[in-house]
């Protein structure tokens, strides 16, 4: 453990500098929803550096710990001249900074928005070092699963870096089939079989996202874009996008093959590295020297605190879910008719309720105590089962209850049932719709 001399001194009685350890902390590069990134240096070597500073109260609140942990265990495995570095990670009784490379750039996005669409000289060169960037954290078994032009850094010398390893997975997150099963990622970047909701092959939606930043390079706008979600959606799936006469038949030619639709045709990154159009004017970057171990505080993860509150909301919590999800789970892409109440006899019905969420779990598993049925609780979910007295042929009836998040006011509930009476079930279903499928203000 490393105790932080985390101090502040006047300088020229006027400008506040902090100190942190033997970093000095400047001014504020970036800011997001559990922290800030700060500029700094090292007041020995005077090398810059820029420290993502993580508030440890915010992620326990948005449940985002184990994302954090993901983030430095990949970038731990990582060194490559196209990805952002990992120094060392230190800590407080409060916070994790994490001390990585300081690229003097601006990201792609802002770039492409700045100049529009990049010569397919240019925009070449950008593409192979994404590609090598890419495939090195394949080979170290790192997915990204959020690449897009903001997640991408160019330096003032055309050096291109990948960062933000927030939504990556490692291979301890693959399920039995071989496949991960996270939806994640931002709309208008994500493979179609991510929102097929079957399982995806990482590498592939990795590629997948690849194509969509080349296309946005050479063509200047998105290949994939709508305002409403359920159209772009579509289009996704489809594989449906306008190629821009002006490219070049290699170009076009490349676009086609990592823009399929289908992960078992489209094109590797192996098959990337030999394609004619690729390999024009191509130097493969060199991983660079992996015997450097990074140093990470013991302070940063260990303190049971910080584990036991974050286990103990998330029994408690329902669900978040992002828009992918949402539109996973309609049957169909009209969403118009989607929160309407369903068959009580279905085995599966949701309905939305605007209680806090604090008051929609108590008030399920009131519901479900009124009807004499045992209630578990974890993750979000619960669990009712109830004995059948009367009917022991057809057993124990044992429902599954859903509870996820779309905003602040607004719940959907998601009840399954497993197996036993239809009947009871049936009740069961008709008391909650009719004890939380109400307007505000008259539960």
């Amino acid at each position: 453990m490393v105790i932080l001399n985390l101090g502040k001194k006047q300088l020229h009685g006027k400008e506040e500098v902090v100190r942190l350890g033997k970093y000095e902390l400047g001014r504020i590069l970036g800011e997001g929803n559990f922290g800030k990134v700060k500029f700094a240096r090292n007041t020995d070597s005077k090398q810059p550096y820029a420290i993502k500073i993580i508030d440890k109260n915010k992620i326990i609140d948005l449940n985002i710990t184990n994302q954090i942990k993901r983030e430095i265990c990949a970038l731990k495995l990582l060194r490559h001249p196209n990805v952002v570095k990992l120094y060392e990670v230190l800590a407080s009784k409060t916070k994790i900074y994490m001390v990585l490379e300081y690229v003097t750039g601006e990201e792609l996005f802002d770039k492409i928005a700045s100049k529009g669409k990049l010569t397919e000289g240019e925009g070449r060169k950008l593409f192979q070092q994404l590609i090598d960037g890419v495939s090195h954290c394949h080979s170290k078994g790192v997915f990204h699963r959020d690449l897009k032009l903001e997640n991408v850094l160019v330096d003032v010398k055309g050096n291109l870096k990948i960062t933000d390893f927030g939504l990556s997975a490692l291979p301890q997150q693959f399920r039995a089939d071989g496949l991960l099963h996270t939806t994640c990622g931002s709309p208008n970047y994500v493979a179609p079989e991510i929102l097929a909701n079957r399982g995806y092959n990482g590498a592939s939606s990795d590629v997948w996202a690849c194509g969509v930043i080349l296309y946005v390079i050479l063509a200047g706008y998105l290949p994939f874009d709508d305002r409403n979600l359920a159209v772009l959606y579509q289009k996704v799936l489809k594989g449906d996008f306008q190629m821009p006469k002006w490219l070049s038949p290699g170009a076009q030619n490349i676009i086609k093959r990592i823009l399929d639709p289908n992960p078992q045709t489209r094109i590797t990154m192996a098959g990337i590295k030999e394609d004619l159009w690729f390999k024009e004017g191509y130097n493969q970057a060199d991983p660079e020297d992996e015997e450097e171990d990074v140093y990470v505080d013991d302070q940063a993860f260990s303190a049971h605190e910080l584990s036991h509150e974050e286990e103990k909301r998330s029994l408690e919590s329902p669900i978040r879910m992002n828009a992918f999800q949402l539109i996973g789970m309609s049957s169909c892409l009209d969403l118009s008719g989607f929160f309407e109440n369903e068959d009580v006899s279905e085995r599966k019905i949701r309905f939305t309720a605007n209680l806090s969420a604090k008051d929609l779990m108590a008030n399920i598993e009131n519901s479900a105590a009124e009807m004499e049925f045992r209630v578990q609780k974890k993750n979000g979910k619960m669990k009712v089962t109830q004995e059948n007295k009367e009917h022991k042929t057809l057993g124990n009836l044992s429902v599954t209850i859903e509870v996820f998040e779309i905003s602040s006011s607004l719940y959907v509930v998601e009840l399954r049932k497993c197996h036993g009476d239809a009947s009871i079930y049936r009740q069961l279903c008709k008391k909650l719709l009719n004890d939380l499928s109400v307007p505000q203000g008259k539960h």
